[in-house]
């Protein structure tokens, strides 16, 4: 979307008072042991180990934010942010085909099917972004006052009506609701794990059944060791364990935990929300729409359908033509993003289907024909309009992916749900409960302006390890080296990998 590539660049950093700042510049940038614990030095507990004997630590998780299935194009397919951002470093470094959005308006669909002009298309858009920077500058300035019952959409309706926006703009606004990674995060992936994987002992396809600390007292003393038992009854003692898991696992896998988590980590995954964004590619033999183009009038990169009045179940929806992709990368395909309750319907049709019969290619055709067919040059005789492979992601049915994508912030109801932070919910798992050996990585530990980006999952798994270096009093004022800092490479499912910290800070794997 135009929007999308423009507001990278336009997008001023944060005042340097506001709260989303500060927390950057604590997570990343300061090098002491209180900025990077987030609490006190002084409770900072610390490892005292036989000369000699190096450290066992268990990382849990499936690796950086559901990379684990990104090979067949499930994972994430952007990198958030242009500055300071390791994961953008390791794609040029590694030469991956790495995708500006072009700034060009995108093509939208009003509700009875008929393309808006390339003018109304670029004032919607434009309009939504400008309104997203507001809602940007809104929270850094004013986080501490806003209602918890107040949503981005309700802040999106204020903003339209003061600034006296016709409905039927306001209307296509509401409903259009970085960095493209054109390669995939095939080679990234390989990357983060070469200098892991071979230190480490992995226990794939294992799921991790229970998490005991022992011989703990009480919030101020401190464990002896904590035993990780696997669904294959394999029971082995750390020195530390760090949780990679999602947080929608957590939600639904308290019980792992012995004994029960600290209440306010417990309190922390309730009221954290978990996303629900899945995709469908659509593969065609020809991508029929592109002569329809020229150099005058390129392709954009994004389609929109606004809720439409010509199909029986009214979803908007939104796909990006992978044909604009720089080669050798372009592809025929129509790549659709959902989420909602659009998403768990699609889920639904598939969840008992096998992804290579006729019928799922089928089921996933006739959904999206409605949408597809009002593209230019449509031909519902030729074969090249047809598709001729189908995937759609399933996370939402996929245990180890938490039964969702990534965390979010959803509104609450005070006179229910009482008093939620969410900022200090974030920093509770942040901190974990390192008196009982046990730590939490992953995007929904990130800091605030990288929650649920593969970007904000590396920074978590990277601060984790310096604060467990700190407690074994190494130094982790450096980086932490390549293999020190991906969030739980150690499986793809919910996996174990016993890891050594070796001096200088680049044996973690956590």
């Amino acid at each position: 979307m135009e929007g999308r590539a423009k507001f990278s660049r336009m997008y001023k950093p944060p005042d340097p008072i506001s709260k989303a700042l500060q927390d950057y510049n604590r997570f990343r940038l300061s090098p002491s042991r209180e900025s990077i614990t987030g609490w006190h030095s002084s409770t900072m507990l610390r490892r005292i180990l036989p000369i000699g004997h190096k450290p066992r630590i268990c990382v849990v998780g499936a690796g950086v934010a559901g990379l684990r299935s990104e090979r067949s194009g499930r994972g994430p397919n952007w990198i958030h942010g242009l500055k300071e951002n390791p994961i953008l470093d390791l794609g040029k470094e590694l030469g991956d085909a790495l995708m500006d959005v072009p700034e060009i308006a995108p093509s939208v669909y009003d509700q009875a099917g008929n393309l808006l002009s390339t003018k109304e298309g670029r004032e919607c858009s434009d309009l939504m972004w400008a309104v997203i920077e507001e809602a940007f500058t809104y929270s850094d300035q004013d986080a501490g006052s806003i209602p918890q019952n107040q949503s981005l959409l309700d802040f999106f309706k204020l903003k339209l009506n003061e600034k006296n926006v016709p409905d039927v703009m306001a209307d296509r606004v509401l409903e259009l609701w970085n960095v493209f990674l054109a390669s995939t995060y095939k080679a990234i992936l390989d990357r983060m794990t070469k200098d892991v994987v071979p230190k480490a002992d992995l226990q794939l396809s294992t799921k991790v059944t229970s998490v005991s600390s022992s011989a703990f007292g009480g919030d101020t003393s401190e464990a002896e060791s904590i035993t990780v038992v696997t669904s294959h009854n394999k029971v082995t003692s750390f020195e530390e364990v760090v949780m990679t898991a999602p947080l929608g696992w957590l939600k639904r896998n308290s019980n792992t935990f012995q004994p029960a988590l600290p209440p306010r980590i417990q309190i922390a995954i309730k009221n954290l929300s978990y996303g629900a964004l899945e995709k469908v590619y659509l593969t065609f033999p020809l991508a029929f729409w592109l002569s329809h183009h020229d150099q005058e009038n390129p392709q954009p990169f994004f389609n929109q359908w606004l809720t439409p009045e010509y199909t029986t179940h009214h979803w908007a929806v939104e796909c990006a033509f992978l044909s604009s992709l720089p080669a050798p990368h372009s592809d025929p395909t129509l790549l659709f993003y959902m989420h909602g309750p659009l998403a768990r319907h699609i889920t639904t049709l598939t969840s008992k289907l096998d992804s290579s019969s006729s019928g799922y290619l089928t089921t996933l055709t006739d959904f999206f024909k409605p949408y597809y067919s009002l593209l230019p040059n449509y031909d519902p005789t030729s074969p090249s309009c047809s598709p001729s492979h189908a995937l759609a992601t399933e996370w939402q049915n996929d245990e180890f992916a938490g039964w969702g994508s990534y965390s979010n912030f959803q509104i609450s109801d005070p006179e229910i749900d009482g008093k939620v932070e969410l900022d200090k919910d974030i920093e509770a798992l942040r901190k974990g409960a390192p008196e009982r050996r046990l730590w939490f990585a992953g995007e929904h530990t990130a800091p605030f302006v990288a929650l649920g980006t593969v970007t904000g999952a590396w920074w978590s798994g990277e601060g984790v390890a310096k604060r467990i270096l700190n407690a074994y009093g190494l130094d982790a004022t450096e980086e932490v080296g390549d293999a020190g800092a991906g969030e739980g490479m150690a499986a793809a499912g919910v996996g174990v990998g016993k890891v050594a910290v070796k001096r200088g800070g680049t044996g973690l794997g956590a």
